[in-house]
């Protein structure tokens, strides 16, 4: 193996010099947990694993009007490991911009991605004009990234594909996805190319985990591109509806509200369903429940109709979608976060990065009474982050909140598999891979994982760094 052109834009003369050779580019998840964008390619093909947005800080944000390539509109085929937007959310600008292709992904990815691009753009659209109407954006005017009609558009490429079948893909290769657990349609990706098999882990799920199933076992690879996201920590080993019920009745008797942060997509589903089994146990009985996330709501349905797809029943998921009452109105998420009435409000997104919880932050954090919970993994540069290491105060819509309330975060309720997780399901393999790339990790998570992989199975392991490319000898 050799590294290729570091930080060269992906098909300049290195690649043509490369002959038949495949190289991968590391285009995002590198040194980050966000915008995960991986291209592999040779001089007849080029396919994109994942194509997300940058999210989190400015910084990272500001990464999303870079251009990722020198011409993007020569990837054939783009596929997804699952919808979350930092592995999705960036293909309406793709297409905004020229590209058109087959999207490869999974049944119920498609269907979640129906609902989470044209939200992302209707969101920017709104957060534009937020900014312009109060002028505290340093762009003049703001615009969004892409609109809920370039989203739109970009759907019509997505090409779903059942889990376990092979489709073939540009340049002759063969795809096949596998099961990650994570969210609905999470899959790990086989990707075989040239008598070679390349591997990517998408974001794995947990083992156990009362929701999804257990990620499937790997196949052979000779090369493994590794999520890192929990590399350095383990999962707090408590029950999760335990811990869940007695946060919610703390801060209930000393006259709180429970504001939590959740994805849209996977999370939310989640929360819905220890709720219930909450309440089938009696607790929380007379504490209302609010979904306010019209998206969430969409997504509890795709949930309920792809039974296949995770453990619960019929039964289950229906107890799960009525414990909460539902909020779509804006004009009722407003009446929400003025009542005074003590309750549990579930609402996007989950690291505080933008939507309606953002407006219920503002009310609900500056009083002691309350409780913001979060539900999983918080990037580095967001607000999630720095609530949960004690930030006095947080920056929303522009101006500085104070912080009062509790915060806690309920990490066993993550959808990521922790450090000891990935280990295991590492240790399936059958033959070590000929090199294992460390990536969609910060970089102390993905360090403590290489080390972790080395020490205990033995194997060769590269950290990339943002725009390294490799050439898979």
């Amino acid at each position: 193996m050799q590294t290729g052109e570091g930080r060269a834009p992906f098909g300049g003369a290195g690649e043509r010099d490369a002959g038949e050779a495949i190289s991968i580019a590391f285009l995002g998840a590198a040194g980050t947990v966000t915008g995960s964008r991986y291209l592999l390619g040779d001089r007849s093909a080029k396919i994109m694993i994942d194509c997300g947005l940058f999210q989190g800080g400015r910084e990272l944000r500001e990464r999303n009007w870079e251009p990722a390539l020198s011409d993007h509109r020569a990837i054939d085929t783009i596929v997804l490991t699952h919808a979350h937007l930092d592995h999705s959310g960036y293909i309406p600008r793709f297409v905004k911009e020229g590209w058109s292709g087959r999207i490869l992904c999974t049944d119920a990815t498609a269907d979640l991605c129906g609902l989470l691009l044209p939200d992302s753009g209707f969101l920017q659209e709104n957060d534009a004009a937020f900014a312009n109407r109060h002028g505290y954006s340093r762009h003049k005017p703001a615009l969004p990234l892409y609109t809920k009609k370039d989203a739109e558009v970009a759907l019509d490429y997505l090409d779903p594909v059942r889990f376990g079948a092979y489709r073939s893909v540009a340049g002759g290769a063969e795809l096949r996805f596998h099961r990650a657990g994570h969210i609905l349609g999470a899959a790990f990706v086989e990707l075989k190319w040239r008598d070679r098999t390349i591997l990517f882990s998408g974001d794995l799920g947990r083992f156990n985990d009362p929701v999804m199933l257990d990620p499937s076992p790997p196949v052979e690879a000779d090369y493994l591109i590794v999520e890192s996201t929990y590399g350095n920590r383990s999962h707090e080993a408590l029950d999760a509806v335990a811990a869940l019920g007695d946060a919610i009745e703390r801060c209930v008797r000393r006259g709180g509200t429970v504001v939590i942060p959740a994805f849209a997509v996977g999370r939310a589903q989640s929360i819905l369903y220890h709720l219930s089994r909450l309440r089938a146990a009696g607790r929380i009985s007379n504490v209302p429940v609010y979904l306010d996330s019209p998206m969430a709501i969409d997504a509890s349905g795709i949930f309920c109709r792809h039974a296949g797809d995770h453990r619960l029943t019929e039964a289950e998921c229906d107890a799960a979608c009525k414990v909460a009452r539902y909020v779509r109105d804006v004009e009722e998420s407003k009446a929400l976060t003025m009542s005074p009435v003590p309750k549990v409000i579930i609402s996007a997104s989950g690291m505080a990065t933008g939507g309606r919880v953002l407006h219920h932050l503002k009310r609900y954090a500056p009083d002691g009474r309350n409780l913001i919970l979060f539900a999983g993994f918080q990037a580095s540069g967001t607000r999630g982050a720095a609530m949960v290491a004690g930030a006095p105060s947080v920056k929303i819509h522009g101006e500085q909140v104070p912080v009062r309330a509790e915060v806690r975060n309920l990490s066993m309720l993550s959808a990521h598999a922790d450090a000891d997780e990935i280990l295991k399901w590492l240790g399936q393999f059958v033959r070590a891979p000929r090199m294992t790339f460390i990536t969609h990790g910060e970089p102390d998570a993905a360090a403590a994982l290489a080390r972790r992989i080395g020490d205990e199975l033995g194997w060769p392991c590269q950290i990339p760094g943002l725009g390294d490319r490799v050439v898979l000898e």
